[in-house]
């Protein structure tokens, strides 16, 4: 197994490489940011890419856009992220897609060497491998979505909402009547804690909402 590795800090650069080749894999490259890391998948094509999170130049998330370019230019390549603190946004972007192949473990993961390994060789042979603390914020972060409020009825009347339907339309599909149309609406926006304002309004909030933006 071939790999590459990016991190910005030369110590745990060397202490990643020992456990690595511990674990069997040969480490190919060595990156110390964003571009370095994608040129050295790019050469090498390796089984697995194991990044930082947070590189220069900003030290935001610069590692997990590498690992989404990964996944999407080489999707061969499994890509295992390593974070200081749980970033359950960056680790939602990195699933959106595919678990395959994809791993988001906590840095001090790294120090149960054997576990550590264990989750190396299960993200390069096409597994998952997702820190306790990462799925915890995951679940936490579902249970707090307001959309968890909805019936499956409402929730399809705010997907043909979504799709541009009026009501009349919506409730030509759902073969109901309008006026039970407009009570499951206006329950969706009860339930969405939006904002008082018109009706048209907070109706476009919650398709908004519903597609993911401006949350």
């Amino acid at each position: 197994m071939r790999a590459v590795i990016a991190e910005d800090s030369v110590l745990l650069r060397v202490g990643l490489v020992k456990v690595l080749e511990m674990a069997g894999f040969d480490v190919v490259a060595e990156a110390g940011d964003e571009q370095s890391l994608l040129a050295a998948v790019e050469r090498h094509r390796p089984d697995i890419a194991v990044t930082d999170v947070r590189m220069p130049p900003t030290h935001s998330a610069e590692g997990v856009r590498a690992a989404l370019v990964i996944r999407e230019r080489w999707p061969r390549t499994a890509v295992l992220l390593l974070s200081q603190y749980v970033e359950e946004q960056y680790a939602a972007d990195l699933l959106a897609k595919d678990t395959a192949g994809v791993g988001y473990l906590l840095k001090q993961r790294v120090a149960d060497v054997e576990e550590f390994m264990e989750a190396l060789r299960r993200v390069a042979a096409g597994g998952t491998a997702l820190d306790p603390q990462v799925v915890s914020q995951l679940l936490l972060r579902r249970r707090s979505d307001p959309l968890e409020r909805l019936t499956t009825r409402e929730r399809e009347v705010l997907e043909l909402m979504a799709g541009g339907r009026s009501n009349l339309g919506i409730a030509e599909q759902l073969v109901v009547s309008e006026s039970t149309v407009a009570k499951h609406i206006n329950n969706i926006l009860a339930k969405l804690d939006l904002p008082t304002a018109d009706a048209d309004h907070r109706r476009v909030l919650a398709v908004l909402h519903f597609l993911g933006i401006g949350q």
